[in-house]
Order: structure tokens, then sequence, then C-alpha cells
């Protein structure tokens, strides 16, 4: 059995890539960059699960999604559960497979995922940087194609796209009440959210990172 630390997964989604894919997201950043909207996956000490668990749970979804999209949290914080993760999947699985990564592209051993990844979104999170990009939180970080079939799926991605590009996927949880918003949004846009809620005397609490603001 190998160890993970999952923060969710989740079927279908539309805004981290083409198609209806399967989203898997790690728990567990070392980087957390400033301004990042995802801090609740930063904690490594939440969501232990296996890889094999995982691998069961996702299995029923692969015959009708079109790619998986995995982000975090940092994936590559946990290189051995991504390699089995991807290994599992591209056993059984033959389309494209999408890895984001805070990390500079150079600082990433790739050699150890050779053919497990179509395509990768790399370098960390910049608040100064512009977000003319789809799938991407700022124009610094890159898209890198390193297969034939990741270029054939995330070409278009390659250059600005319209405001479609800007569309996110909402999830609830019927549980916890929770919502879930799957995509890169725009600069401010959890703020003006959170705002229009409180307006309308909703009390809210979303997991973006407000250093920036202090």
């Amino acid at each position: 059995m190998t160890a993970i630390n999952l923060s969710r997964i989740h079927f279908p989604i539309h805004a981290l890539g083409p198609g209806r894919r399967i989203g898997i997201w790690f728990q567990g950043c070392s980087i957390r960059c400033k301004g990042c909207v995802s801090m609740d996956t930063w904690s490594p000490n939440k969501g232990a699960s296996t890889v094999e668990a995982l691998l069961g749970s996702i299995s029923p979804w692969l015959v009708e999604a079109d790619g998986i999209t995995i982000s975090g949290g940092e994936p590559f914080d946990q290189p051995e559960a991504l390699s089995v993760t991807l290994q599992g999947v591209r056993s059984v699985f033959s389309r494209d497979i999408l890895v984001y990564s805070g990390y500079p592209l150079e600082q990433l051993d790739l050699s150890a995922f050779d053919g497990l990844i179509d395509t990768i979104v790399s370098d960390p999170f910049d608040l100064s940087s512009n977000q003319t990009l789809p799938l991407r939180g700022g124009d610094n970080q890159r898209l890198t194609f390193l297969t034939a079939l990741g270029r054939e799926r995330f070409a278009a991605y390659s250059r600005p796209l319209g405001a479609e590009a800007q569309a996110l996927d909402v999830m609830f949880d019927d549980e916890t009440g929770e919502v879930f918003f799957v995509g890169i949004p725009r600069r401010g846009d959890m703020r003006r959210f959170a705002n229009v809620l409180e307006q309308m005397g909703h009390t809210i609490a979303t997991t973006e990172d407000v250093r920036v603001l202090l």
C-alpha cells in the first residue's frame, strides 16, 4: 500500500482542461504562495489515504472521462504517491493527464515521470504577474507539453482565450454545506463573492490567503 494525503476528488470537472475530467487534489503544500486561493490544501496532516483506495474510487469514472487533472496542494511534495498514482492510471487510461506544480519546471525531476504526464503547468503563483492565459493563475506560470497527446489536447491553451476560459465549476457538499469552486478565479473574485454574500446577510469564510490584505 502506498500512502497519500488527499484533499478531494471529483468528476466531472470542466474548468481545468478540455472535456469532462477527473479532478484529483493532493493535500499538503510546502510552497504556500502568497495570495493562494486554496489554503485548505496546505496542511500535510490531513486527508490520509492510500493510492490503492484512490484508484478504486476513480475507477468507475475512467470509462467516461476525457482526461485527468491533478492539482493540490503540491503533488510533487508526495513524489512516490504521485508516481504510483500515475502508473496505476496510465495502465488503464489512454486519455490525457494534466498535472499542476508550484515548483519551477527546472526543479522537477520529470525523468522519473516519463510517459506518465502529458502536460504540466509549473511555477509558483505570483500576484504581481498579469493574468491573461488560460489554466494559469499568472502569466509567469508555464504550460509545457511532455507528450504528443499533451500538445494535441492543450495547444489551444497556449494563447489568451476569451471570457469563457474563466468559467468555474461549482460543487456542493451536502454533508458539510461547503461550496467548492474548481478553476482559476480572476484576481479578487473570491473577495467580491464574499462581499456580495455578506451584503445579503450571509456569513462566509473562504480559503483564500489574505496576507496580501494585511
